[in-house]
């Protein structure tokens, strides 16, 4: 298998691309294909103390990077010789069969959009991060990819997640929530009244476990597989989510820290403090799938280091292997609306 990967994007590119390339071709057996600067990609080889890309790893030379600054909407555009334009442009032409980048998030978002294309029939791409919970984790769709969003959007989103929680938790029939600030049924807007209704259809033709409104606290504690919710509530839902982790964290090291017998008792739970923060670690989730993208496409953080570049990959991996897109494919129908309009 073949998965390009962006060289030149995120916080601390060429370095942990590089790094997450060869570690994915030497652990995973993966050909890495990687999109960027020499000079920079050597600049990161010489820092991992290596002369030269090892095999399996292979690059194409690009001359310009897109930045966090860019409009997102134009910087694929305005910059054709880009790691990210060039290696989306590679993924839609066949090239490869999977696409990785740490970059500008709206950016890839919109050139994954024009270059690749959506699957036929789906009117917006949904960003679906699995949020790790103490009951496993759940799909979360969207977070961020679609700020304003109609019930038709959501519709979508729900039979999208669904899908994907089946490939990439392992689920027969995923819980789909919907999230609200109630459960009852007329809890919300006219956007999440709206949905509950075509959800509720969905329901009974059995072709969704629609288990109705949620509120966020029940889906942290593992009442759902499915989270559905618009780009604008999903992403303040997703960082809010990640701040309290990395308050309670905080809260906990200045515990154990306190005094003697705390930092006694600590070393008798280190390796369970270890487990915690490795199941909420963002480096273990790796990447986002962009789904509704007719090609496998991951945002991994713009954060991430090389061994979060490397899960990225084994992201993009586990959704090229699977039958994800050829599901969403083969459901559009049930998808859409009847007065649902052009496509756009």
């Amino acid at each position: 298998m073949k998965i390009i990967l962006d060289a030149m994007g995120g916080d601390h590119a060429p370095l942990a691309p590089v790094d997450g390339a060869i570690r994915a071709a030497e652990k995973l057996g993966v050909e890495v294909v990687l999109t960027g600067s020499p000079e920079a990609v050597q600049s990161a080889l010489a820092e991992l103390g290596r002369k030269e890309l090892p095999r399996g790893v292979t690059l194409i030379p690009t001359t310009q990077v897109i930045t966090m600054e860019d409009n997102p909407a134009r910087a694929f555009r305005d910059t054709k010789d880009s790691s990210m334009t060039v290696g989306l442009t590679m993924l839609k032409n066949g090239e490869a069969e999977a696409f990785v980048s740490a970059g500008s998030t709206g950016a890839l978002l919109s050139a994954a959009t024009l270059l690749v294309k959506r699957i036929r029939g789906i009117r917006r791409a949904a960003m679906c991060p699995v949020v790790p919970t103490q009951a496993g984790g759940f799909v979360l769709c969207d977070c961020g990819a679609t700020a304003e969003c109609t019930p038709e959007y959501l519709l979508q989103y729900a039979y999208m997640g669904n899908f994907y929680a089946k490939r990439a938790l392992g689920l027969e029939k995923p819980r789909v929530g919907l999230l609200n600030n109630g459960t009852e049924e007329g809890k919300g807007l006219a956007l999440q009244q709206e949905t509950y209704q075509l959800l509720t259809q969905a329901h009974s033709e059995g072709r969704l476990n629609f288990i109705g409104n949620i509120e966020g606290r029940e889906a942290i504690l593992g009442g759902v597989d499915v989270l559905v919710t618009d780009g604008f509530t999903g992403n303040i839902f997703m960082k809010t989510y990640e701040g309290g982790l990395l308050m309670f964290s905080g809260f906990m090291k200045e515990m154990f820290k306190s005094s003697l017998t705390t930092k006694l008792g600590y070393l008798t739970v280190k390796g369970q403090v270890d487990g915690f923060r490795k199941v909420f670690s963002p480096d273990e989730i790796g990447g986002t799938a962009l789904v509704g993208i007719s090609k496998p496409v991951i945002k991994a953080h713009g954060s991430s280091n090389g061994y979060a570049i490397f899960n990225a990959i084994c992201r993009a991996r586990e959704m090229a292997e699977s039958d994800l897109i050829d599901d969403i494919t083969a459901n559009v129908d049930h998808m859409r609306l009847a007065a649902g309009g052009s496509e756009d």
